[in-house]
C-alpha cells in the first residue's frame, strides 16, 4: 500500500517521463511499476461512477459539473459484472479514485487531489468466445495514447510478452479459489493509432464476414503487450451452500457443476463447498486433443470406481464427438461432476445431452447471464438474483435471492406439489368417473333409452359448487411437515419412483369409480322400488355425501378450510334442495312434483340414503386401515 500512495502521489510527474518510452528500455522502479499497474486496473473496465443527487441540485447542472461531490459515501460503482466493481473499488482503496465516466472520457482522481483525465478513443468488450476485454485511452496532459487489455490467463499467456513467472502465480491464485485476470498493456504512437482506426472502421462497415474481420483487426494490436499484473477476486460462497448441496444429495439429486473458471479454481470452489469431500478421490481429465488420447482418458477414468470428475471444455468437446455415450454413461455413475472453462453454450449443450441420454428431469441452477442458456435449456430453470444482476433470475421459472432457498424450494414446496397435484387429479377423474357410471347403469336398466338421468343445473352444481370445495381443498393437504421434509430429505427421494401418480394407481381410482357408482345406483332401484319416483333425489344425495366422505378419506392431515369446505358444500346442497325440485325428474315425463320435502324429510329415506353411502365408502375405509396397518407409507414412521 506504501508503493502504491507513493506512487498515486507522483502521477502529476508521470506524463513528463512518458513520451520517453520510444527510447530504449530501461529496467522500471518498482513504485513506476506498481503505479501503471494501478493504473492499468483502474481504466481498462466497464465501471461507472453513480452520485446520488443532492436535493435542491436539480436544475444547477453547470454547478454540479463544476463542484461535484467527489465524497466516498456519495459514489457508488455500477457494472455488469461485480468482479469489474471489486477491482475499481480496490484502485480506490490504494489511492487512484475513478469519479466521472461517460461515453468518451474518464476521470481519476489522486490522493493528491489532482483530476487525471483520459479521452476514450475505442472499447473492445468482454464476450464468452474471447475471454477478454480491451480499451484504447488518450491522456489529456501528454496526449500518450494506451491500449490496455485484461482477460483470462488462458486467453492472454498468448499475447503477452515472455515471462517466467505467469503461469504459476495463476495456478497458485486458482487454488486459492480466486478467480483470475490478466492485466496488459501497450503504447501507441498517433500514426499506429491512425492506421488501426481507418482498418478497423472500414471492418465494421463490411457487409460480409464483419465480426470475423473485425476481430481480426484488433487481434493485430495484440502482439507483444506489455504484461503489467495479474488480479485475483474471491468469489465468495454464500451462507448455507454446504448443508443445501448434502441435503441435495441425499434426496438422491445427482449435482453437476459447470463454470467458466480455471481448472484450479473450480476443484477448490468444489472442495470448498463440499461438492467433492476432501477425502473423495478426485480425477482430473488431462486435456485431450484427438481421438486416441481420448479413449486412453476415459479408460484410465473407467478403471476408477466412486471418484469425482473434473474436466475441462475443450477435453469435453472432444469426448463428447467421439464417446459421447461412453462419456456420459460414466460421468453418470460419478458422485459429482465438474466441468470448468465452459462457455454459456456448452453448459446448455450440456444441459440438453443428459436429458436426451438420462431421460431425466434436469434443473439448472444459475446466477449471472452466461448461465441463460443453460437455464432455459433445463426441465427447470431456477435463477438466483444477487451481485450478478438479474439476467438469470428473468430469464427462469423460479426466482430466488439465496442458494440455500433450494433446499425448500425442493423438499418442501416440490415434494408438496407433486403429491397435491397427484391427489387432485386423480380426484377430479374420480368425480367425473362415478356420474358417468351410474348414468350407464341407469340407461342400461332402462333398456338404453337416451334419458339423463340428472337435469342441467343438477350436473352443473355437482361439478362446480357441490363437490368444487372440498376437492380443491386437497392442495392444503401435506403428509408431513416441512421441518420433517427438510430434515429428511430421503423422502424426496421416494418421489423418484412415481407411486403417487402412475398407472397403478389410475386404474385403482377407475375401479373404486365403477364400484361406488354401481352401489349407488343399483342400491338406489332396489331399496327405493316403490318411490321410483325419487330415485333422482335419493341416488344424487347419496353421490355428494359419497364424493364429500371420498376426500376425507384422501387427506392425510386435515386443515381448517378443508373442514370449512366440507360443511359449506354439504349446506349448499341441503339450501338448494328446496328450489331445485323440478330438477329431480327424469326425462321429461311429469310426474308431478318431482322433490317432495316431507318425503325427504322421512326417517326411512334418511335411513336408506345412510345405508347406500355406508355400502359405497366403508369398504374403502377398511382397506386403507388396513393397508396403513400392514404396508405403511415412510413418511408414517415420522409423524407417528
Amino acid at each position: 500500500k506504501a508503493h502504491s500512495q507513493n506512487s498515486g502521489s507522483s502521477t502529476s510527474s508521470t506524463p513528463s517521463r512518458k513520451p520517453q518510452s520510444s527510447a530504449p528500455k530501461v529496467r522500471k522502479s518498482v513504485s513506476s511499476r506498481i503505479h501503471e499497474a494501478v493504473k492499468a486496473i483502474a481504466l481498462c473496465h466497464n465501471v461507472t461512477p453513480v452520485y446520488e443527487s443532492r436535493a435542491g441540485m436539480s436544475g444547477e447542472t453547470e454547478y454540479a459539473e463544476v463542484d461535484q461531490d467527489f465524497s466516498d459515501e456519495n459514489r457508488t460503482y455500477q457494472a455488469s459484472s461485480p468482479d469489474e466493481v471489486a477491482l475499481v473499488q480496490w484502485t480506490e482503496s490504494v489511492g487512484l479514485t475513478l469519479v466521472n465516466r461517460d461515453l468518451t472520457s474518464m476521470q481519476l482522481k489522486t490522493p493528491g487531489g489532482h483530476i487525471l483525465t483520459y479521452y476514450i478513443l475505442q472499447i473492445f468488450p468482454f464476450t464468452s468466445e474471447s475471454k477478454r476485454m480491451g480499451i484504447i485511452v488518450r491522456d489529456e496532459s501528454s496526449g500518450e495514447i494506451t491500449f490496455y487489455m485484461k482477460g483470462a490467463d488462458v486467453a492472454m499467456s498468448a499475447i503477452v510478452q515472455y515471462n517466467d513467472w505467469l503461469e504459476e502465480e495463476c495456478g497458485n491464485m486458482a487454488r486459492e479459489g480466486l478467480r483470475t485476470l490478466v492485466v496488459a498493456k501497450k503504447s501507441l504512437t498517433e500514426e499506429q493509432y491512425q492506421d488501426f482506426e481507418s482498418r478497423y472502421n472500414q471492418a465494421k462497415l463490411s457487409i460480409h464476414d464483419r465480426n470475423l474481420k473485425v476481430a481480426a483487426v484488433v487481434e493485430s494490436l495484440e502482439r507483444e503487450m506489455e504484461l503489467l499484473c495479474l488480479t485475483g477476486v474471491e468469489d465468495q460462497l454464500q451462507a448455507d451452500v454446504r448443508p443445501t448441496l448434502e441435503m441435495l444429495r441425499n434426496a438422491g439429486i445427482k449435482i453437476w457443476m459447470l463454470t467458466g473458471d480455471k481448472l484450479e479454481t473450480a476443484t477448490c470452489i468444489a472442495k470448498s463447498s463440499h461438492l467433492v469431500s476432501r477425502t473423495q478421490d478426485i480425477h482430473i481429465f488431462r486435456p485431450v486433443t484427438t481421438r486416441g488420447e481420448a479413449h486412453l482418458e476415459l479408460n484410465a477414468f473407467r478403471r476408477k470406481h466412486d471418484c469425482a470428475l473434473v474436466i475441462s471444455g475443450d477435453s469435453l468437446e472432444v469426448c463428447l464427438k467421439y464417446y459421447e455415450h461412453e462419456f456420459v454413461e460414466l460421468a453418470c455413475q460419478c458422485p459429482a461432476v465438474v466441468c470448468c472453462r465452459c462457455s454459456p453454450t456448452q453448459k446448455a449443450h450440456i444441459v440438453k445431452l443428459l436429458q436426451h441420454h438420462t431421460g431425466k428431469r434436469t434443473c439448472a441452477i444459475g446466477d449471472g447471464g452466461n448461465d441463460v442458456s443453460m437455464i432455459q435449456a433445463a426441465d427447470c430453470g431456477i435463477g438466483i438474483e444477487g451481485k450478478e444482476g438479474k439476467q438469470a433470475s428473468l430469464a427462469a421459472d423460479f426466482s430466488i435471492t439465496q442458494f440455500k432457498h433450494i433446499g425448500r424450494l425442493l423438499m418442501v414446496h416440490g415434494r408438496n406439489s407433486y403429491k397435491r397435484s397427484a391427489a387432485l387429479g386423480q380426484f377430479v377423474m374420480h368425480r367425473g368417473l362415478i356420474i358417468s357410471t351410474m348414468q350407464a347403469v341407469f340407461s342400461s336398466v332402462f333398456y338404453f333409452a337416451s334419458v339423463p338421468l340428472y337435469q342441467g343445473f343438477l350436473m352443473v352444481g355437482y361439478a362446480t359448487i357441490y363437490t368444487m370445495f372440498p376437492v380443491f381443498s386437497l392442495v392444503l393437504d401435506q403428509d408431513v411437515k416441512p421441518e420433517m421434509a427438510l430434515l429428511y430429505p430421503e423422502l424426496y427421494k421416494d418421489l423418484t419412483k412415481g407411486r403417487s401418480l402412475s398407472f397403478k394407481t389410475f386404474l385403482i381410482w377407475v375401479l373404486i369409480s365403477i364400484y361406488q357408482g354401481g352401489i349407488l345406483m343399483y342400491g338406489a332401484l332396489l331399496l327405493f322400488e316403490s318411490e321410483f319416483v325419487h330415485v333422482v333425489a335419493i341416488s344424487f344425495t347419496a353421490l355428494i355425501l359419497t364424493e364429500l366422505l371420498m376426500v376425507a378419506l384422501t387427506i392425510r392431515t386435515w386443515h381448517w378450510l378443508m373442514v370449512v369446505a366440507e360443511f359449506l358444500s354439504l349446506g349448499c346442497y341441503v339450501a338448494s334442495l328446496a328450489f331445485l325440485n323440478e330438477y329431480f325428474g327424469i326425462g321429461r315425463v311429469s310426474f308431478g312434483a318431482f322433490l317432495d320435502v316431507a318425503f325427504i324429510t322421512t326417517v326411512t329415506f334418511l335411513w336408506k340414503v345412510s345405508a347406500i353411502t355406508v355400502v359405497s365408502c366403508l369398504p374403502l375405509y377398511i382397506l386403507k386401515y388396513l393397508k396403513r396397518k400392514f404396508s405403511p407409507p415412510s413418511y408414517s414412521k415420522l409423524t407417528s
